[in-house]
């Protein structure tokens, strides 16, 4: 653990000054003192206040939270040694093999950078939300306000939370038990996981078809299905969705694409212009 309180911030403007803007998708217009990140930038980023990141910089915030150091992590594209040092600064023990992990290594976010065409989501071997591209979120509608469970895809799902996705019953039945099979695999690996354990025992809770699931023991692998997104501005879209995996990561990339001769090409050319409009609706 850390004894010097100052060290979190030195490390952290370190890692800020070190990231360069364009890689993390953002313009670069305007008068740079430095070539890195500005403190708003990654407290926008990375879901903080301003504010919250002066307080880290400046020592005055010292136990900040597994889940800001995971994010703050994911921002600055610090490599797993990275990640577990900024872990012991602040005072917590880096995350273990035993506890799922929401860190998206660099190599698979410069893999993501080169996806860019295509709305994409990045989530950890728990189904929470970790990451997303401004083509998904315009798509989807933005989660940035999203916190805590709300951000869990399961949770979200099988307590019914507002969606623009609407699937057919066949597409609802393979999307829920891919998911629970997913979730019972992530257990299996995760055992010591508190987060997950009481994820899954709320969602036994949430009602029957969960319940019915996990007890069947149904196993479902999340192939390409197609579901409709019912976009304020552009109307249904229809979207093929494919879930690619990272072993070594355990993480679930979501991409949206549109099915060959379909409107949806079209619609798709118009999300880059729209852009997000509020939270999800």
């Amino acid at each position: 653990m850390n004894d010097d309180p100052a060290a979190l911030g030195r490390a952290l403007r370190h890692w800020r000054d070190r990231t360069r803007p364009e890689d993390l998708g953002l313009p670069l217009g305007g008068v740079r003192r430095a070539p890195g990140l500005r403190r708003e930038e990654l407290a926008q980023l990375a879901g903080l206040s301003v504010d919250y990141v002066i307080r880290l910089e400046r020592g005055r915030a010292t136990s900040p939270s597994p889940q800001v150091l995971a994010s703050l992590a994911r921002t600055l594209r610090l490599t797993a040694t990275e990640r577990d040092h900024l872990y012991l600064l602040a005072g917590q023990a880096p995350p273990t093999t035993g506890q799922v992990s929401p860190h998206l290594p660099p190599s698979v976010q410069r893999l993501l950078d080169q996806l860019d065409g295509s709305p994409l989501s990045v989530h950890d071997a728990a189904w929470n939300l970790i990451s997303w591209n401004p083509l998904w979120a315009a798509l989807m509608g933005d989660p940035s306000p999203w916190r805590r469970r709300d951000r869990n895809i399961a949770w979200r799902h099988f307590t019914h939370q507002p969606t623009r996705v609407t699937h057919t019953p066949g597409q609802e039945d393979r999307f829920e038990t891919a998911l629970v099979s997913d979730l019972r695999s992530s257990a299996a690996r995760y055992p010591k996981d508190a987060r997950l354990t009481a994820l899954i025992r709320d969602l036994r809770g949430t009602g029957a078809r969960f319940d019915d699931l996990w007890h069947s023991h149904a196993v479902g692998f999340h192939t390409t299905d197609s579901k409709t997104v019912h976009h304020p501005d552009l109307g249904p879209v229809t979207v093929d969705c494919d879930t690619l995996t990272v072993p070594g990561a355990d993480l679930r990339i979501a991409v949206c694409s549109p099915p060959a001769g379909t409107a949806a090409a079209g619609q798709f050319a118009l999300l880059n212009t729209l852009g997000t409009r509020g939270v999800l609706s």
